[in-house]
């Protein structure tokens, strides 16, 4: 059954004004030096690199000055939250999102989905039909965020994108990503945008026949997986980030299999259809491509 909603500029800047004022936030442009140095800053505090910032406050003066996406959410007038994207070729049809960050403070209040959906509206505003990002597959809430709460579409595994990083966050791991794209005027993302979602379901999909590609054993570790099914299910760990503290190796073991398993599905032209919040990527293979299956107008 398809709902009708509505994808204009229009809804997508109310959309974007009530998840800011949903998650207490005022998002807005920055250019000034001092509220970039403060960017730089929190950045710096969340994701605690062992050398150098992640960008520097002159490169975003020039992001900004250029016409690019710089951005950050207060919460009365501390920062919280900062996002930042640059516009890809051919130039202003699509903007690539390239960090986006929440201080501690800020955390479980919606700020990172409420600067989305401002950077939506935004490249909207200026004529861009699509935003890319990348984000770390082996992280179980950053995939429930983007396939589901977002309603992007996974469409590269990229290994070991950065190289070493090295910071508080990724550690001595490889720095494997999902490339994913955000169709600005799809259904599917507008809704997402209002709160509608559709979650993967690992369990029914089981019960209609598909395998699993990748599980995890009763001690956390990797297990491969078997069987010729058009649907694959392939499982992530449910604290990726607390294994690379604690039981690096483990968290070494997860990255390979991961790369071996989701990242040969989708070079053998497989897509991934959603995410089940239990930690199971839900994988396609010769069904309809995303853009039919995802962006149809039909109902999430």
């Amino acid at each position: 059954m398809s709902v009708h909603v509505e994808v204009g500029l229009g809804a997508a800047t109310r959309a974007a004004d009530e998840a800011a004022r949903r998650a207490g936030v005022v998002i807005r442009e920055l250019s000034e030096v001092a509220d970039l140095q403060d960017i730089v800053a929190l950045y710096d505090s969340v994701w605690q690199r062992e050398s150098g910032p992640l960008l520097t406050a002159e490169l975003l003066r020039a992001f900004a000055k250029a016409g690019n996406y710089v951005v950050g959410a207060f919460d009365g007038r501390s920062l919280v939250g900062a996002c930042v994207g640059f516009f890809s070729a051919p130039a202003d049809s699509s903007l690539h999102s390239h960090i986006s960050g929440v201080s501690t403070a800020a955390r479980r209040r919606n700020v990172g989905f409420a600067m989305k959906v401002h950077q939506r509206a935004w490249a909207m505003r200026r004529g861009a039909s699509r935003i890319t990002w990348t984000f770390d597959p082996l992280v179980a809430r950053n995939a429930w965020f983007n396939v589901v709460k977002l309603a992007a579409d996974p469409s590269e595994y990229l290994t070991d994108f950065y190289g070493g990083m090295h910071d508080g966050i990724n550690g001595p791991d490889g720095s494997d990503r999902l490339l994913v794209s955000w169709e600005l005027g799809a259904g599917s993302v507008a809704r997402a945008c209002l709160g509608q979602i559709r979650p993967g379901d690992a369990a029914h999909e089981r019960a209609l026949g598909a395998c699993v590609a990748l599980g995890i054993s009763a001690s956390g570790a990797p297990v491969a997986g078997s069987g010729d099914a058009s649907t694959h299910l392939v499982a992530v760990p449910p604290d990726i980030e607390g294994l690379r503290a604690t039981r690096p190796r483990l968290a070494t073991d997860w990255r390979i299999a991961l790369r071996e398993s989701l990242g040969g599905l989708l070079t053998s032209g497989a897509w991934i259809d959603g995410f089940d919040r239990s930690g199971w990527y839900v994988v396609r293979q010769d069904t309809a491509p995303p853009i039919t299956a995802r962006h149809s107008g039909g109902a999430r």
